[in-house]
Order: structure tokens, then sequence, then C-alpha cells
């Protein structure tokens, strides 16, 4: 067959492939085509009979072996590919996640086929148990369980069940607190703790959205009661930002826990109160000034100055590794109180005040058996 009768695949000058607008094979095919006539004439194969419409050693009417129907032989061999290595990519694997990281991995693959098929679900309060076990949870971790070393006590005051409120103190700064206790709770009763949180919260973008995927909810009766007469854990910090604002030097002084709505509304749904304290939260960013002017004009309760922010700029944002102590106290049970007693202020202030009083103590107990802030 003569040079111009012989079309490559993707030269463009075959009817119906490319764009029609080339009539000649590239130099890169007739290279090609080139290098296989000298591999077949070198091999001692004899010169094809014109007359024989066909190659030499070919069958008439038929294509030799390996011969792509367009009248080349594509005799050029690529470079040999080593095998792939999975015993290798087992053990990176196992390195990165661990002796369970082929569990690990498949359990995030499948969570990566939910969320692009959106087969996961929001509850009525924006809970997305999906995203807060798969991610925000993991990302929160390390924090937990490295950086402050959270030593937790009384656990088993939680109940395994049913409701709780879990009420405790308030500190830090910024409510890392909060996000500490979530991932406690989690971690050692494998039940999620629903957050009570500020109007502010939700009212910062991005923030509130996410605060929504992790299981908060606004601070009022209703939602509250609510969330406890689904069979909920609840936490609240009722010092709100009093407590977490307060100057270092008022460190493990509880503030005002509010007029007591934790309470009725533990006291209308019969759930335990379970106090918790937590030392530890009140280093992280100690509190050595506020610039009120500011806070003022940004609606916010204060615009803190500790002893790196805002000197440090975005590093005073680094929260000091703090040695965290958590202890759960004996639970308060409210089932006994008569009908309509969440209705008696002074019932409610009663209880209020021992849930504080119980924290309090228990605070004072675990400094003392504290070695160090830091260790």
């Amino acid at each position: 067959m003569a040079d111009a009768d012989v079309i490559p695949i993707g030269s463009g000058g075959r009817p119906g492939r490319g764009s029609g607008r080339r009539t000649t094979p590239s130099a890169a095919a007739r290279a090609l085509v080139g290098q296989n006539k000298k591999k077949s004439r070198s091999a001692g194969d004899e010169p094809a009979d014109p007359s024989a419409g066909g190659r030499a050693g070919a069958p008439r009417g038929s294509a030799s072996a390996g011969d792509d129907g367009l009248g080349v032989v594509p005799d050029v061999e690529g470079p040999e590919l080593p095998p792939f290595d999975f015993g290798g990519l087992e053990r990176a694997v196992r390195q990165l996640f661990g002796e369970d990281g082929e569990r690990r991995v498949a359990e995030w693959l499948a969570f990566l086929r939910r969320r692009l098929t959106g087969e996961y679900e929001l509850d009525e309060f924006g809970y997305d148990s999906d995203l807060t076990d798969q991610v925000l949870l993991p990302m929160l971790r390390p924090m937990v369980e490295k950086w402050f070393r959270v030593e937790v006590r009384g656990i088993e005051n939680i109940p395994s069940d049913g409701s709780a409120l879990i009420v405790a103190n308030h500190s830090g700064t910024m409510p890392l607190d909060g996000l500490v206790t979530q991932v406690v709770v989690a971690d050692h009763t494998g039940r999620p703790l629903r957050t009570l949180a500020a109007d502010l919260v939700f009212q910062t973008p991005f923030v509130g959205e996410l605060s929504r995927k992790g299981g908060a909810t606004l601070a009022n009766n209703d939602d509250a009661e609510r969330l406890l007469r689904q069979g909920n854990l609840v936490g609240v910090w009722p010092e709100g930002f009093k407590g977490l604002g307060k100057p270092f030097a008022e460190r493990y002084k509880l503030q005002r826990f509010g007029r007591g709505g934790f309470v009725s509304a533990a006291m209308r749904t019969g759930v335990p109160i379970v106090p918790c304290s937590i030392v530890g939260a009140e280093e992280i960013y100690p509190l050595v000034g506020n610039i009120a002017s500011l806070a003022r004009l940004l609606g916010v309760p204060y615009i803190p100055i500790t002893p790196f922010f805002p000197l440090l700029g975005p590093l005073g944002l680094i929260p000091l590794p703090s040695k965290w102590l958590i202890e759960f106290g004996e639970p308060i049970r409210t089932d006994d109180f008569a009908d309509g007693a969440a209705d008696d202020p002074m019932l409610v202030f009663n209880v209020t005040d021992q849930v504080r009083e119980t924290i309090q103590q228990t605070l004072y107990t675990l400094l003392m058996q504290r070695r160090s802030v830091f260790f």
C-alpha cells in the first residue's frame, strides 16, 4: 500500500473523524509509519506483493495480528508499568488513621456519597447529626484530647437514655467550654449534647448556621422544653456573657445564674438536672481588659484584651494549653415536685441556687486537686 493511502487514527484525514480539514497525516504519524516499515523489513519479512492486495506473510483478505484495520501495524512498545503496591497503600492508611483505618476511610467515602446525593436529614432545629459526627466533632477532638488534655469525672451521672439538663459554669472569653463539653459527652456516652446558645451566636454569619448544624438552638424555654420532651441531653450555661467575659481576677467565681429559666424547664418536663463543673477554661484567654466603646459600636458584649490579643494579631487567638478537669455531679431530681411547681418563683430560685452552689463548691475542690494550670 502506498504512503498516501496510509491514514493513521487521529490524523484528521479520515471521513467522519476530526474536523475534516486536514487531508494528510501529521508528521508524527508519518514517522510512525516509517518506523513500522523499517521494523517489518528488518525482521526478514518479504516485501508486499502489489497484486496480492495485502502485506507479506498475511493471508489474502485478512489483516495480520495487531493490525488496526487502517493499514498500520502498531509495533511501538510502551514502557512496562510496575505493579501497583496495594500493600503499601494499606500500610499508609493504617499509619495515618490507625488500625481501624480502612473502616474510617470507608465511613468517610460513604459520608461524601451521602452529601453529594443529599441522603441526610436535618431535624426541626436544623441539627445535622451526620455532619456533626463525621466532621465537626473529629475536628474538635484533637483540641480536647491533645491540647487541653481534658480529664473527665462523674460521667456515670449522665443517664444512658432519656432526657437530662446539664448545667455548667461559663468562662474563657470565647465559648470553647461549650464545644469541649459537647465532645466529652458524645465520646463518653455515645449521645449528642444539644446546647442552648445566645441570640448573638445565631446572628453571626456562618457561625450561626454551623452552630445549628452542630446541635445548638436558641436559649429559650420553649425550645429547651421541646428538646427535653424528645428525650435529648440538653446543655445550658446560665452565666451567659457575664461569665464568659468576666475579668481574669474573678476567675472561678460564678456570676448570677439568670432568673432560673433552665430550672423551670426541667421542672415542667420532670427531667434531672446534672451540675457540670469545668476547670481550665478560665486560663485559655486571660481577660485583662475590654474595649467597651468599640464593643458598643459593634453591638457585642465586649472586645477582649488579653496578654496576647490584639498585640500579636491572629496569633493571639490561639488558646493557651491549660489543663482541663470536667466533673459531672449527682443529678438533682425534679420529678418529685408537685404540679405547678415551675410557676413558684421562690421554689425555682431555691433550686437554681442549689445548682449554683453545687457547681461552685466543686470548682474549688477541682482547683485544689489540679497540680498546676498547664499540667
